[in-house]
């Protein structure tokens, strides 16, 4: 079921700009503002990026790293 959600204080400029983003897309603003929120709220936290990060196999271990950096200091 749908919610409704009422925001509350929302300053003069950021209402017309809201409004003309809105009306540049063809759009009212509830339908630009919900896409706007449907954006966000599918959005990753940083933490979800953090955690699929961990949880990816592979990469390269410490040693493997600093055997390339000094590979490369070398070829200098």
């Amino acid at each position: 079921m749908s919610k409704v959600i009422q925001v509350r204080n929302v300053p003069d400029d950021v209402h017309a700009s809201l409004r003309g983003q809105a009306a540049a897309a063809g759009v009212s603003l509830s339908e630009y503002v919900l896409t706007e929120l449907t954006q966000v709220a599918g959005r990753s936290t940083n933490a979800q990026i953090l955690l699929r990060a961990a949880l990816r196999p592979g990469g390269f271990s410490r040693e493997e790293i600093v055997e390339a950096v000094r590979s490369g200091r070398d070829e200098r």
